[in-house]
């Protein structure tokens, strides 16, 4: 290595390779190696690199006083000499003479490598500088150092202020924080929004009253209370507070009575008011630790004059607030909505004084605009003049009204509240020909002709005439104080005007009624239903009918007939129920028995599907008294035709028990197979078990397996269209799937025929071609009838001669216990009474 050194002594590689051998010699000989090849090669960053690492990590094991110490900065310096655009030396250095204690030497040596590195280098010299200044605990200089590097790079003034609030230096930290928030270009290396800082600011700010002296404080937190409405009660409780540290506390307390005055939230509200109260009892509290103090070092003497009443005026100031609170709150609703009527109503409340509740009222009235208003503002013109009448000042109360009639309102029915409430209280002052008066010139049309009264832009007053609650306010008037002919003029106009309602038709009917004009009460109603179509007019209706039979009951049967026709021809189907059950009502009672059924059966086919069972039902009740329950067959073959498939499982267990009682087995079996189509065993439970029990009371083996092979069958069949039923039932909704499983009902027969089994006479489910391709003998099998009609008559006439037993024919005696009343028209409801007394 000697050699190839001495014969290349500027080779870098040479030199390295010489050292790497020499990587386990001493210290002293390495130092002496690298000596020899820094006096070649002076310009080697590597070398220089490589021994000033090497020196400071063999120096940094002796103590700070050894003069290996000072042997290492004199390398450093020689090494600075050539490597002085090199940042990591300059580090390497400062990092050597930091643990050394040389402060004036270290700080030297760092504004050396400022000088020296270019600017784009100094971040990493700012670095170490900024932190090693801070460690020395001198204050002055470290905010010299923060001042030249904020310079430099801006985003260090956020670790500046941190150390200025460190070192209780409030001043210059909200002087950096006005500058922060003023520079647009500033971002926030924390994530700290502008918001954020301007809420340190003003902590700062209320905190440490000095820093006034150089800041504008009052216009900072103003101009923050504009930009910052979310957080204005933390903001004005920080401007009061700057005051309150300065002990200015009336200007305190004025900045409390502005804030207060001025939030828009009851959160900043709350805030405001606790900050405040708080502030007023703490004023309290101090007063009477330092006069109890005082009295101490008095030897028990009392207090002076001015202190007594100073001391009056903090209390009465802290009482005057705390009673304040209810209107300073209802001052912050109104501010948010200046047009809530009910704020305002309560508000007047809150008041004793005469004069602030009139002066409320007259500013409400000012204030709320009727087109934008929250609530009914009429309400505050009326309860404005009933205050007045409740003192007595009734010329007072009829000008406000009058000045409130000509005010502007969002509708009709607001304006025509008002003259209620001014008619009504000229009626509860006995002032009856002026309340007459008023409704008259209430209820007059405007004079100019073609006013169109569904326009927007005509006046509230022009429509005036056409309110429902003004006439029905005069109609109730001139009943107890006019005439007959003035109360009739009265509802003729309604009627003219067209603004009748069915109630308005109802009471002047009855008010025709009660005077024995049965006419033209009829007439009354005939003009109602026809100005007033279903639904409107179902109670014009119902009650027209009633008040007809009423009164002619069975002298004129046929006009009775013709209203319920007349009726009926346009009544909807969902309330067709309750006009087809009185027009038979009234055929039971003074017509005929047939009509009453033939109403019934119309009844059925007319109504909505909702109501068709319990009319059914109400049709073979009736049915069954008049003529027994053998005439109910058709009607419950009617209704499993008619009725939705939820309702046919439950008719037919009826229709089902029926024929049991009469002893007709097979026909009852017939109908459970007929329904079973109908009736899933999921969901159907209660019909299968049904038939369960009656094939267990009534059948054999041979019938039960039956039951058990239709009830699979059925299974089957809705197993198959379960898929396709819930892909479409979002779609077409469950009426729907009651229409599709009446149309799927045949699938039945398919299943059958798939399936075999011992079939049983009498079940309806199986087709004529099955019955003949399939002979089973069955020993006891029923004989229902399969012969020609010969014998199908000499069987019925064999049951004719049978007694037949009494309830059968319900009420209908046979003709030989009847005794007829001759020469009397009656219904055939009371002929059958007539029969059951005799």
């Amino acid at each position: 290595y000697e050699e190839e050194v001495q014969k290349n002594r500027y080779s870098l590689k040479a030199w390295l390779r010489y050292l790497q051998f020499k990587s386990h010699a001493g210290s002293k000989v390495r130092n002496i190696l690298h000596e020899r090849a820094l006096k070649e090669l002076p310009g080697s960053y590597k070398l220089w690199h490589q021994y000033l690492q090497e020196r400071t990590i063999k120096t940094k094991k002796r103590c700070i006083d050894h003069p290996s110490y000072e042997r290492t900065n004199q390398i450093f310096e020689r090494a600075l000499m050539t490597m002085h655009k090199m940042p990591v030396i300059w580090e390497m250095y400062c990092r050597f003479l930091i643990p050394q204690l040389l402060f004036t030497k270290t700080r030297h040596t760092f504004d050396q490598a400022l000088r020296a590195l270019p600017v784009s280098q100094h971040k990493r010299i700012w670095n170490l500088y900024l932190s090693w200044v801070k460690s020395t605990g001198i204050p002055e200089q470290s905010v010299c150092s923060y001042e030249r590097a904020i310079k430099l790079d801006f985003t260090l003034a956020e670790d500046f202020l941190e150390f200025l609030l460190e070192v209780n230096k409030p001043v210059r930290a909200a002087e950096l924080m006005v500058t922060m928030i003023n520079r647009n270009d500033f971002v926030s290396k924390k994530g700290k929004s502008k918001h954020q800082m301007w809420l340190q600011l003003c902590e700062i700010l209320s905190k440490h009253p000095e820093c006034g002296r150089t800041l504008n404080v009052e216009g900072i937190m103003r101009q923050g209370l504009e930009h910052f409405v979310d957080q204005v009660g933390r903001l004005w409780t920080a401007f009061a507070n700057y005051y309150i540290r300065q002990s200015n506390f009336e200007k305190a307390r004025d900045v409390f009575e502005e804030a207060l005055s001025s939030v828009m939230t009851a959160r900043d509200f709350v805030h405001i008011w606790e900050a405040y109260t708080q502030f007023e009892d703490s004023l309290i509290t101090a007063h009477l630790q330092a006069k109890e103090k005082q009295l101490a070092d008095l030897n028990g003497d009392g207090l002076t004059e001015e202190e007594d009443f100073d001391f009056e005026l903090r209390v009465a100031r802290y009482e005057y607030l705390i009673e304040r609170r209810a209107l300073l709150f209802s001052s912050v609703k109104l501010r948010q909505n200046p047009n809530n009527v009910e704020e305002w109503q309560k508000r007047v409340e809150l008041y004793d004084n005469p004069l602030s509740i009139l002066d409320t009222y007259v500013r409400a009235v000012r204030t709320v605009d009727p087109m934008k208003a929250t609530g009914r503002p009429h309400t505050l013109w009326v309860n404005y003049a009933k205050y007045y009448e409740s003192n007595g000042d009734l010329d007072s109360a009829r000008m406000i009204f009058e000045k409130a009639t000509t005010a502007k309102f969002r509708s009709v029915a607001h304006l025509a509240a008002l003259w209620c409430e001014y008619i009504e209280m000229e009626l509860m002052n006995r002032n009856f020909e002026e309340a007459r008066k008023l409704v008259r010139r209430a209820t007059e049309p405007p004079k100019r002709k073609g006013i169109d009264t569904t326009s927007r832009k005509t006046p509230i007053q022009m429509k005036l005439h056409k309110s429902t609650r003004l006439w029905r306010l005069y109609v109730d008037i001139e009943e107890s104080l006019g005439t007959y002919e003035s109360t009739k003029a009265v509802y003729e106009r309604i009627l003219n005007l067209r603004v009748a309602t069915p109630q308005v038709i109802i009471n002047y009917a009855r008010f025709l009624e009660e005077r024995n004009y049965f006419e033209e009460s009829f007439k009354v109603f005939e003009r109602g239903v026809h100005l007033f179509s279903f639904p409107y007019s179902l109670d014009i209706w119902i009650c027209y009918l009633h008040k007809f039979v009423a009164r002619y009951a069975d002298t004129k049967i046929e006009r009775t007939r013709d209203l319920f026709e007349q009726a009926i021809e346009s009544v909807p189907a969902d309330l067709a129920k309750i006009i087809y059950i009185t027009y038979a009502e009234v055929e039971e009672e003074y017509g005929y028995v047939r009509h009453a059924m033939s109403i019934y059966d119309r009844a059925t086919r007319a109504v909505i599907d909702q109501d068709k069972y319990a009319l059914y039902q109400l049709y073979i009740s009736r049915a069954t008294e008049f003529f027994g329950v053998t005439r109910t067959r058709e009607i419950y073959e009617k209704a499993l035709q008619n009725l939705p498939d939820k309702w046919i499982a439950k008719m037919s267990m009826q229709y089902a028990d029926l024929e049991c009682k009469l002893g007709e087995i097979d026909r009852a079996r017939a109908i459970y197979v007929h329904c079973s189509q109908f009736s899933d065993p999921r969901s159907a439970q209660e019909f299968w078990e049904v038939w369960k029990e009656f094939e267990v009371r009534h059948g054999n083996v041979d019938t039960f397996r039956e039951m058990l092979r239709v009830r699979r069958s059925v299974q089957a069949q809705y197993n198959t269209q379960v898929n396709f039923v819930v892909s479409q039932f979002n779609d077409s909704g469950p009426s729907e799937l009651g229409k599709r499983s009446r149309s799927d009902a045949d699938a039945m027969e398919i299943l059958e025929n798939q399936f075999p089994a011992t079939h049983v006479a009498g079940t309806v489910s199986q087709s004529p071609e099955t019955m003949e391709q399939t002979e089973v003998i069955n020993e006891e099998e029923i004989d229902i009838g399969d012969d020609d009609e010969d014998s199908v008559e000499e069987a019925a006439d064999v049951i004719e001669q049978k007694p037949v037993p009494k309830a059968v024919f319900g009420s209908v005696m046979p003709e030989e216990y009847e005794s007829q009343k001759a020469n009397k028209p009656v219904g055939a409801l009371a002929r059958l009474r007539a029969r059951q007394q005799n």
